[in-house]
């Protein structure tokens, strides 16, 4: 009877298996005619954005929401910003695993109204969904994804997208994890360091290079793992080696950070907690002394000074590169828009992305916009920022406001 079941089940996955190959093949051709698609220019055309609306990390979802219509909005005020931009939402919920984030792929990919896509946020989601979005010919623009392999390949590890097909507004992990180790060495001057990982592409790889870093400075590094999905860390904190100094968390959920923080000092921990660009999030992580890395903001913008003060005196740091990511896609969509005399394709607004440079005040990111057309310094390529991109170290104040200190 077991052999029988196995056999059923055998049968039964094949099957699955040459039905999922027959829909993925209508499924491609769909989406390749869709990019082909001529688009009227004098509509609104519509930018989607993949985020995450609902799950545990909403809150940093909320933030690039509110920033990506605050984009849309300013570029609408113009009047000499044509096409007109319309947004649609695509809840991923970056929950863990990559199923929702597969589905707005999907339906992003055979919407023909679409014809940019801010997102999505984070890399284990583009690493899933990567191919969906080439079929299409859409590039989606992130405003969080940071993982090196999206844009370069390393030993051992390929490029995971392909040329053309993806690009980010933020500085990737290898900028990211190589600031954060300096800081800690040079700075904090600490070489007892504990690094707990949340199990994610996006934790494990920033994980993987600061502690390379520490290594090659001879810092004594012990590590950890926790889920997303965990809310009580006492068996992970009991477990901290003796004289360590500081624990960094590269973790996506500003809420876990905390109630780590808070669980930390209850039983007594002094160590510094030092989190990533996940846990950059005033109001939720609020940590007295704890570090951040983060994105380097330009607080001396208009847009940005107006924005907090309609938010409660919240800038919502974590959003404004989605911002400068619908500010690139509208660019580059009224650009094909003029070469193709009011009519596109969504070919041509994937081409003609990289093409987009940003003054610093238009990008409010505190340095200015070019992509890259090829490597560039030991970790960047193809989609990444060049330039002065890279990220800012801030230090948690005791009211939870964040000082910018390196």
């Amino acid at each position: 009877m077991l052999k029988r079941i196995g056999a059923l089940a055998v049968t039964g996955a094949v099957t699955a298996a040459i039905v999922a190959a027959t829909l993925g093949g209508t499924a491609s051709a769909r989406n390749n005619a869709v990019a082909a698609a001529s688009i009227n220019c004098k509509k609104t055309v519509t930018i989607g954005v993949a985020y995450p609306q609902t799950g545990p990390v909403a809150t940093l979802g909320a933030n690039q929401w509110n920033w990506a219509k605050t984009a849309m909005k300013a570029w609408n005020k113009n009047k000499k910003n044509k096409p007109k931009i319309a947004l649609l939402q695509g809840d991923t919920q970056l929950a863990g695993t990559t199923p929702q984030a597969l589905q707005v792929a999907h339906q992003f990919a055979s919407n023909s109204k679409i014809v940019a896509v801010t997102g999505p946020a984070g890399s284990q989601e583009m690493q899933d969904t990567a191919s969906v979005w080439k079929s299409a010919s859409l590039a989606p623009v992130s405003g969080s994804e940071t993982r090196v392999a999206l844009t370069r390949g390393t030993t051992g590890t390929p490029r995971e997208t392909t040329k053309g097909y993806f690009f980010r507004t933020v500085p990737n992990d290898g900028q990211q994890g190589d600031n954060v180790a300096a800081y800690i060495h040079n700075t904090l001057k600490k070489n007892k360091v504990e690094i707990i990982d949340d199990e994610e592409a996006y934790s494990t790889g920033l994980s993987a290079q600061v502690q390379a870093d520490l290594l090659k400075v001879n810092a004594h590094v012990t590590t950890n793992h926790v889920s997303q999905q965990d809310t009580d860390f006492s068996s992970v904190i009991d477990s901290i080696p003796s004289g360590t100094q500081v624990i960094y968390i590269p973790w996506q959920n500003a809420t876990q950070a905390q109630q780590f923080y808070t669980q930390l000092h209850a039983h007594g921990g002094k160590e510094i907690l030092f989190g990533s660009d996940g846990t950059d999030v005033p109001g939720t992580f609020t940590g007295n002394g704890s570090y951040v890395s983060g994105f380097p903001v330009d607080f001396s913008s208009t847009a940005v000074k107006s924005f907090a003060a309609s938010h409660g005196g919240d800038p919502e740091t974590f959003g404004i590169p989605s911002y400068t990511s619908v500010i690139v896609n509208a660019t580059a969509i009224k650009t094909a828009c003029k070469a193709g005399k009011g009519k596109t394709t969504r070919n041509a607004i994937r081409k003609d992305v990289p093409k987009v440079q940003l003054t610093t005040a238009q990008s409010l990111l505190g340095f200015p916009v070019k992509f890259l057309a090829k490597n560039a310094g030991k970790w960047q390529g193809p989609g990444d920022m060049g330039g002065t991109a890279a990220f800012g170290i801030y230090q948690i104040q005791a009211n939870g406001s964040y000082k910018r200190v390196g």
